[in-house]
């Protein structure tokens, strides 16, 4: 048809189009030879990092061996606490350096750092790829390497460094190594030390916890540039910063275990850690119903020394600070004393937490004097505080006066938020609607006939808990009188 370019008239432009391309540049000027990389990138990677080539059926890689350093921990009491892998299982710590940050099908692992325990010495290997066509070499080779007993530990694993080695064994068609468990330390870290990192960065991790300063370090995200570099013919020099960093990263894993099984693996050591990492130790308890211990890391936080105080800031303070450091104080916490980024731990929050463990194990005498020594202190928790009060008032006490007095001290905090610029509303509804049923409990005649026995009798009843309703201060430090003290009598008014 006419106006219709047939599949023959494309067929012969197509092949027009190759063959112009094949003769050169159409202004008759010749390409410049592009440069050939050397033919053996093993040779100069294995020189630069000091290691030895390896030659398989499967294809060439690159082993380097570090020396083995002292680094003794204590499997036992390791493995006392939350999360961490049994004693009698072997551990290997893993991290990769990879071409991207994606675990997509085109990211390559071409640097896999390993390192394990023999009896107190921690052993380190790393596995490089010359090239990516012999991957298949170097997944082998650490396939061979990962026990199936074993565990892997690693920083961030679970999210980055195995799905992407699980998808190039994929890649190679092969099933990922089998392995018993996997701990990632990154949890564990924003879960226990976050309270006192400006950022969970296992570079802040080091300086914070193990006090390990980098020099002249590479950062991560040129990592990748270096190594493709390299592939086109550049110097391998610039790896062998990258080999260090790694190299670091994974005895830093080791060193971090070491540091958690000291600092909060002793139940009596635990008295001298920092009450926020308690804190940390008692919600990681908690999510394993061992309530018992996380009693224990509550008490041994509430016992400790109280936060420091921020630093007070003066010009020469101001002066010599930079702009993007985070204001730094000296914390001293039994033997732990060291420059941290001033993080507040909430110590009522704490005492929070250990009221409600005691309700949850059925300490309910203790839980409730613990709630109203929190609702007595005033505070942001206060409020939380009192309804709690009138909860185990009301349920387990029977005593409606009580629980009626504590709510209005809820109410009571709720209006003086509001008049902050606060406002809760929901919470101010739930208060009258608890506030309402109670007052129709008290004027049942059974309550009102014991009631007036109680009072004949002299016992203290509700009455020695409303004696200590008193003063709050609020957030903006002002102690204005916020509750009013009520006796019985005039709380039924």
């Amino acid at each position: 048809m006419d106006g219709v370019v047939t599949l023959d008239r494309r067929l012969a432009n197509f092949r027009a189009a190759l063959r112009a391309a094949e003769s050169g540049p159409r202004d008759g000027r010749l390409e410049p030879p592009r440069p050939k990389p050397p033919a053996d990138f093993a040779e100069r990677l294995a020189d630069a990092v000091d290691g030895e080539v390896v030659r398989t059926p499967a294809g060439t890689y690159v082993r380097a061996e570090s020396a083995a350093t002292s680094l003794p921990v204590d499997r036992q009491r390791l493995a006392a606490l939350p999360g961490q892998p049994p004693p009698d299982v072997p551990l290997l710590c893993l991290d990769t350096e990879t071409t991207g940050l994606g675990t997509a099908a085109g990211t390559y692992a071409f640097l896999v750092g390993l390192g394990w325990w023999d009896g107190e010495l921690f052993r380190q290997i790393q596995l490089l790829l010359p090239e990516q066509s012999d991957e298949p070499a170097l997944l082998a080779e650490l396939a061979s390497r990962i026990p199936r007993d074993g565990w892997l530990v690693t920083y961030n694993g679970r999210g980055f460094d195995w799905p992407l080695l699980v998808t190039r064994f994929r890649m190679a068609r092969h099933g990922a190594p089998p392995h018993a468990g996997h701990l990632d330390l990154l949890p564990l870290v924003r879960r226990v030390f976050r309270h006192r990192m400006t950022d969970a960065r296992l570079r802040t991790v080091e300086e914070s916890l193990l006090d390990i300063h980098r020099h002249g370090d590479v950062d991560g995200w040129e990592i990748p540039g270096r190594y493709l570099d390299f592939l086109r013919g550049g110097s391998a020099g610039p790896l062998i910063e990258v080999s260090r960093h790694n190299n670091q990263d994974v005895r830093s894993l080791a060193q971090l275990l070491a540091h958690v099984e000291t600092r909060l693996g002793d139940p009596a050591g635990r008295r001298s850690a920092h009450p926020g990492d308690l804190a940390g130790m008692a919600v990681a308890f908690g999510r394993e119903r061992r309530h018992a211990d996380a009693l224990d890391c509550l008490e041994a936080a509430l016992e400790g020394p109280p936060p420091s105080r921020p630093q007070r800031l003066t010009w020469s303070l101001i002066l010599t600070t930079r702009a993007d450091d985070p204001p730094r104080a000296r914390e001293s916490h039994g033997d732990y004393e060291r420059s941290t980024p001033i993080m507040r731990v909430d110590r009522e929050r704490i005492v929070a937490h250990r009221a409600r463990l005691l309700r949850r194990v059925g300490r309910h005498d203790d839980a409730l004097e613990a709630w109203q020594d929190l609702a007595r202190g005033g505070g942001p928790h206060a409020i939380t505080a009192w309804i709690e009060v009138a909860k185990a008032l009301e349920h387990r006490a029977r005593d409606p006066a009580g629980a009626l007095t504590a709510t209005r001290a809820a109410q009571a905090a709720v209006e003086r938020a509001r008049f902050l610029g606060r406002p809760m509303l929901r919470l101010e509804a739930d208060l009258a609607i608890r506030a309402r049923r109670l007052q129709r409990r008290l004027q049942r005649p059974g309550v009102i006939a014991r009631r007036s026995q109680r009072a004949t009798s002299g016992s203290l009843g509700s009455g020695s808990m409303v004696a200590h309703v008193s003063r709050t201060q609020s957030r903006s430090g002002s102690n204005e009188q916020a509750i009013v003290r009520r006796s019985p009598a005039s709380a039924l008014r």
